[in-house]
This record gives structure tokens, C-alpha cells and sequence, in this order.
């Protein structure tokens, strides 16, 4: 569905991803993972087009070189790192901006049942201010903000980070809800064990370089490891 190839981007003179090439494919949950540093939001960014980049990428087979609010009417949502809610704004305001793009806005109260269906929570929290909520429950409304736009590709970009453990459970637990009904995922994830928990397709960043790309069920934790802290050197592998 989504695909990649011989990607660059950085800031400014400073340029990050070095030829990076790999695919997305649909009905799945792709897993990145890599040290901090490794180029992973810089990815999203591109994709996203948030920022200047070099190379080709491609959806459903055609290039993609839309504006980035272009590129949520073709479905490609990100749910970013840090949450980066409204604080003072309502829960249920938070998430209606998600149905801000125009195939979803007659679909917004559905997509809001099926949100506090996903997240009860969200639910009795509706009216409170977003800056009042604790870190998980916030993580649910960037999550539930970003299905509210009816996703064909969901890249989530760190759901863990700075999570309570018994949280991280939770969050992950919509997640594997979400692949199982179908919805194409690319997550960004430094859990190495939770990551492979939960993903078909693993791709390991190092550098802004891709050091290994595998079927989930077929990589050997170890030798990830010794990639992701720079224990091994090694190219790509699929």
C-alpha cells in the first residue's frame, strides 16, 4: 500500500535519512524501532510532508507528493510522539479536530461512538480539559484523535514513551484491536519485545540507516539487540 524508496530527508543543511527503502504493506502493523537519534519521526515527517525530502514515495502504487493536509483526505494519519494535545480544550473537542478532514465530517458522531468504544475512558472524561488528563489517558485522546479521521495507514510514533507499564498494556491492547480489524499500522516503538509483540514486519533504524528488515516471526532478538546498540554492524536482510 505505502511504499518507500532511496529516501533522504534532514533540517536544513543537516540531513538525517540516508536512502531509505521499505514497504508498508496493507492490513499489517509494521514495527520500527532504533535508538533514539535513529531517524524514526524524521520517517514520519517525510511521510507526512512535513518536511523537505528526497527520493520516492509512493501509495497504492502512484507517487505521493500531496500537501500534508491533502494527505489526510487520502487517509494517512499520524498520531505523533508526546501526544501534543489541545490542553484547553475538551476531550471531546480534542478528538472532534480529527474529523476535521472532509470524507469523514458527515461520519463524525459514528466515529466518536466507535472512538469511546475503543477508549471508555475518553468517554467519562468527554468534557474535562485535555491538559488535566494523566499521560495515558491523553495517549488515548492523540490515538482516538487520529481514528476520528478514518485512517487507511496509522503511524504512531512512540505510544510507550513515558508510560506507566500497567498504561503501556492498555495502549497496546487497542492496538492489536485495531490490526485486527484491519487498519494498516506503521509504529514507531523502542520496547523491542512489546514492539515484536505486536508487529508482522520489522524494520531496525540506526543512523538514519535501515539495518534490518524482517518478518517479525523470523527475527532473532539477539542479534536485533546487538544492531540496536551498535554491538554489530550489518546491512539490511529480508
Amino acid at each position: 500500500m505505502l511504499e518507500v524508496r532511496q529516501l533522504r530527508a534532514g533540517y536544513g543543511a543537516i540531513n538525517v535519512l540516508w536512502d531509505i527503502s521499505l514497504g508498508f504493506p496493507q492490513g499489517e502493523l509494521t514495527a520500527i524501532v532504533g535508538p533514539n537519534g535513529a531517524g524514526k519521526t524524521t520517517l514520519f515527517r517525510a511521510l507526512m510532508g512535513l518536511i523537505p525530502h528526497q527520493g520516492e514515495i509512493r501509495l497504492d502504487g502512484r507517487a505521493l507528493k500531496a500537501r500534508t493536509w491533502d494527505l489526510l483526505e487520502a487517509g494517512l494519519v499520524m498520531v505523533p510522539e508526546g501526544r501534543m494535545v489541545f490542553k484547553d480544550m475538551s476531550v471531546e473537542e480534542n478528538l472532534s479536530l480529527g474529523a476535521y478532514p472532509r470524507r469523514c465530517r458527515n461520519a463524525r458522531a459514528r466515529n466518536l461512538e466507535r472512538v469511546y468504544d475503543l477508549f471508555p475512558r475518553l468517554k467519562e472524561r468527554h468534557r474535562q480539559l485535555a491538559g488535566s488528563l494523566s499521560g495515558g489517558e491523553a495517549q488515548m485522546v492523540a490515538m482516538g484523535r487520529g481514528m476520528m479521521s478514518e485512517p487507511r495507514i496509522l503511524l504512531i510514533d512512540e505510544p510507550s514513551l513515558g508510560l506507566a507499564p500497567v498504561i503501556v498494556k492498555e495502549v497496546f491492547s487497542i492496538i492489536r484491536r485495531l490490526k485486527s480489524e484491519g487498519v494498516t499500522i506503521a509504529l514507531i516503538e523502542q520496547n523491542t519485545h512489546i514492539a515484536l509483540s505486536v508487529a508482522d514486519h520489522v524494520h531496525l533504524m540506526r543512523s538514519g540507516k535501515l539495518l534490518l528488515s524482517q518478518k517479525a516471526e523470523k527475527v532473532d532478538l539477539e542479534r536485533l539487540h546487538d544492531l540496536y546498540l551498535a554491538r554489530e554492524t550489518g546491512a539490511a536482510s529480508f
